[in-house]
């Protein structure tokens, strides 16, 4: 038998909560997990429960934002200059730019 697996204040978590999302939410959520460092359970619930997401700066985050700012970059590239961008495309950039103010340490 495993080990159980308790939290840093020695809770025993037992209790399996699933949600189901879209393939683009799908891509979303694993973009800001990534931006944050933290694992995909552990970002969920801080989210789920109003807590506050410290980013932890480490290589794996900046790859992670290298990575963000590239896909933007490209998806600038391919607007043409009367087209809009679409708002997934700015709540990347809004999350990246809140990412990187967090790592330097500003407050947003």
């Amino acid at each position: 038998m495993s080990a159980k697996n308790v939290d840093r204040h020695n809770r025993f978590r037992n209790i399996t909560v699933g949600f189901r999302v879209s393939p683009e939410e799908n891509e979303q959520l694993n973009r800001a997990v990534a931006l944050s460092g933290l694992p995909k359970q552990e970002y969920c619930y801080r989210k789920c429960l109003d807590r506050k997401i410290i980013v932890q700066p480490n290589p794996r985050v900046y790859k992670a934002l290298k990575n963000a700012l590239a896909e933007v970059l490209e998806e600038l590239k391919r607007i043409v200059a009367d087209d809009d961008p679409s708002d997934e495309l700015l709540e990347d950039i809004a999350l990246i730019t809140k990412t990187l103010n967090g790592t330097k340490g500003e407050e947003s």
